[in-house]
């Protein structure tokens, strides 16, 4: 195909197009992610993936942008800004009646919003070039996102696996959209989180099991988002009152006190689902969650794995005859919600019996108190 003369103002141009669309930075690389194939062998080999099989199914392309798209020289890569202003982490967090949503939930699905961008970065690119294929993901396609963006600069990996970047933590999003133009590609961030362990040691359930490797089957993003069955009864205590993700490798991550605030409408709270209490959210019929998590990532748990996410989180909560009477008013409705019901309620009278007012880990309130000294303003 031919290109523009002058690809440096090209890869000026898309920079500047892609902070136009809202992006806070666009870094650009090759295709070559080899070094991260021996990785991915070997955390799927150690079942690292729990049941996303997916994660499996398309073997090393994950690692291979180029067979995605064939003909694709270069990656770019963009971040986008997602923190709430007023995300009442600490408030949700210290409050076991209700219920923690991940920050990065509480708006609009981030991939519609990445993908429309990108879509509209690409078709801009077109308008400057003679020929051009292009395609967008926002995880939506076999891709190794994160070293991606590694590579082209957006920042480097932390020791919870997430991209931290000196002026924005690790709060924001990621995209990329594939091209086949030459463009001059950006050079890597160096590694800066020295010897700090925070997120290791902060992870409720322990999923970190060592410095940039996520055991999923622990993680409770993974519990409360992709496990479709039970979760394993001995991490329910450990989840406390986090119903849909957990923050908490970044609440307590040193960079984040960098974090920037999103100006994002599509990415504000939802009043609903900002601070919620737990009796309230377990009340939902389905057609209320379905209405509520309108073009929401909520959504696509359903409605039984999100009252399975609650159940849990009110097991865990003090002992409440609301809470004992909203568990038993949904019982038999379906077997998988059944046995977190049972348990929750288990938990609930030997709360009643030991009459425990205060159920927060030693380690939750650690974290609360980090949030609380170490946030942005304003988050």
């Amino acid at each position: 195909m031919s290109h523009p003369l002058d690809l440096v103002a090209l890869t000026e141009n898309i920079k500047q197009w892609g902070r136009e669309l809202g992006f806070q930075q666009v870094g650009i690389c090759d295709t070559d992610l080899s070094p991260e194939e021996p990785r991915l062998q070997a955390w799927l080999k150690k079942q690292y993936h729990g049941e996303m099989a997916w994660m499996a199914r398309h073997g090393m392309m994950r690692a291979r942008p180029h067979e995605l798209l064939p003909g694709t020289l270069r990656v770019i890569s963009v971040r986008m800004n997602y923190l709430p202003a007023k995300a009442a982490f600490a408030t949700t967090l210290k409050n076991p009646r209700l219920g923690y949503v991940s920050r990065y939930a509480l708006g609009r699905d981030y991939h519609k919003v990445l993908r429309q961008r990108l879509k509209r970065l690409g078709d801009r690119i077109r308008e400057h070039c003679i020929a051009l294929n292009y395609r967008p993901f926002v995880d939506s396609a076999p891709l190794l996102e994160r070293p991606l963006a590694v590579k082209a600069g957006l920042g480097w990996t932390g020791k919870h696996s997430l991209v931290l970047n000196r002026e924005a933590g690790s709060w924001f999003f990621l995209g990329e959209l594939l091209i086949d133009v030459p463009l001059p590609v950006d050079a890597p961030q160096p590694e800066q989180c020295g010897r700090c362990v925070a997120c290791l040691t902060t992870c409720p359930t322990g999923a970190i099991v060592e410095p940039y490797v996520v055991d999923a089957r622990r993680c409770i993003s993974y519990l409360t988002i992709e496990l479709e069955g039970a979760i394993p009864e001995a991490l329910r205590p450990l989840m406390g009152n986090r119903i849909y993700g957990c923050d908490d490798c970044q609440l307590i991550c040193p960079w984040n006190r960098y974090g920037q605030l999103t100006d994002e409408d599509d990415f504000s709270p939802r009043r609903v689902l900002h601070a919620p209490e737990l009796i309230a959210l377990f009340a939902w019929s389905e057609a209320t969650f379905l209405r509520v998590t309108e073009g929401s990532a909520i959504r696509r748990i359903g409605h039984f794995r999100w009252l399975r996410n609650i159940a849990v989180a009110m097991g865990n909560a003090p002992w409440d005859q609301a809470i004992l009477h909203a568990l038993q008013s949904r019982q038999g409705e379906n077997a998988l919600l059944d046995e977190h019901i049972t348990w929750a309620i288990t938990q609930q009278l030997a709360r009643r019996r030991a009459l425990a007012v205060d159920v927060q880990p030693p380690q939750q309130k650690r974290l609360v108190r980090a949030i609380e000294k170490g946030l942005p303003r304003d988050a």
